[in-house]
């Protein structure tokens, strides 16, 4: 199984502003099929193993509660679902802290590359102030996607976020100078 967020440990992801609001976008390649792929990313056992605890109705407008290893928890829905191709979720935090967003959104595009598949995970709605913070985060939660696709563990959440947030807050600064 092989992901480049491995290699050198770069940094996946791109910021930019939309209607004022932070979007992130991280791209990531991974040596499974897009089947494999959407299974890890729809079925709650998997999710469990990387992501978090998942309970509810996954399918297309159903509803669902969500508690993810990173401390964050809260409702959402599942707007588009096009097996194994795309995923659109609209996010609700249960308990937003100053600054940051109650509403946002996630959407989950894969591609089959030849024997790879190709995930694009972009999320908006973000605060611009806080755009650096989340753009580790969502980094670290495709590698910990990278991670189970492997078998491996996931890293240290806190301390792999801690060595993205510079390269995320140097691209956060560029869209601001």
């Amino acid at each position: 199984m092989k992901s480049n967020a491995r290699e050198g440990r770069r940094v996946l992801g791109s910021l930019r502003t939309a209607d004022g609001r932070g979007v992130v976008r991280v791209e990531d390649r991974f040596d499974t099929d897009i089947d494999d792929l959407w299974s890890a990313l729809t079925d709650p056992g998997r999710l469990l193993r990387w992501l978090g605890q998942i309970e509810g109705d996954l399918r297309l407008g159903g509803e669902f509660q969500a508690a993810f290893f990173d401390g964050w928890a809260g409702a959402g829905r599942v707007e588009t679902c096009e097996p194994p191709r795309s995923l659109r979720l609209s996010m609700r935090d249960a308990d937003p802290q100053p600054g940051q967003p109650d509403e946002g959104s996630i959407e989950i595009t894969l591609g089959a590359d030849g024997d790879q598949t190709l995930l694009v995970w972009e999320e908006r709605g973000m605060p611009l102030r806080h755009l650096a913070a989340y753009g580790a985060g969502i980094q670290v939660h495709v590698e910990d996607l990278a991670a189970h696709l492997a078998g491996r563990e996931r890293d240290d959440t806190e301390a792999r976020w801690d060595e993205l947030l510079p390269a995320y807050t140097e691209l956060a600064d560029q869209l601001t100078s």
